[in-house]
């Protein structure tokens, strides 16, 4: 695939991100782009809010006593809960909804929230994770190819409480 075709497949503020260096995105790969997983449900419980806010310092009244959530509470909420065999070994849990890349050594790349509403105890939240973007870059050690992945949570009535972009590198 050509260059051009690839930045099709990209949003209009990450084709200054495009251009394969040594043509490591595929099609197939790059048709994984929109690649939505099943929507997830929680409960915000007063107990679990508690338990976040005391085992990350929060000092709030409203967070201690369980009543809001503190910020990145939804962090914990929606992690994979799996059996040892579904972890990489580096202790981390399988993401189903990432293709198989090229490139293993993951990294970091950033995470933005943005937050519509807070978090209140007994909230049913539901999220959904969406493959937004991959794109090659050329660095100074080889290919690096970034990922992001968008996650939207709701309430059950369908209020937006907030959404996440992660984006994450592969060496």
């Amino acid at each position: 695939m050509s260059t051009a075709q690839q930045q099709l497949t990209l949003s209009e503020p990450d084709r200054k991100n495009a251009g394969s260096t040594d043509g490591l995105l595929s099609d197939d790969l790059l048709a994984c782009i929109g690649r939505t997983s099943t929507p997830r449900t929680e409960i915000a419980s007063r107990r679990e809010i508690r338990k976040y806010s005391i085992a990350t310092g929060w000092k709030k009244k409203e967070y201690l006593d369980g009543d809001e959530a503190p910020p990145l509470f939804h962090l914990a909420l929606f992690w994979d809960m799996v059996e040892l065999d579904k972890l990489t070994p580096d202790g981390v849990s399988i993401d189903e909804l990432l293709p198989k890349f090229p490139l293993k050594k993951a990294m970091a790349g950033g995470l933005s929230i943005d937050y519509f509403r807070p978090i209140m105890a007994e909230d049913v939240l539901v999220a959904t994770r969406t493959l937004t973007n991959i794109y090659e870059k050329s660095g100074s050690q080889g290919p690096i190819i970034f990922y992001e992945v968008v996650m939207r949570v709701e309430t059950a009535a369908g209020e937006l409480v907030l959404t996440e972009k992660t984006t994450r590198l592969l060496r």
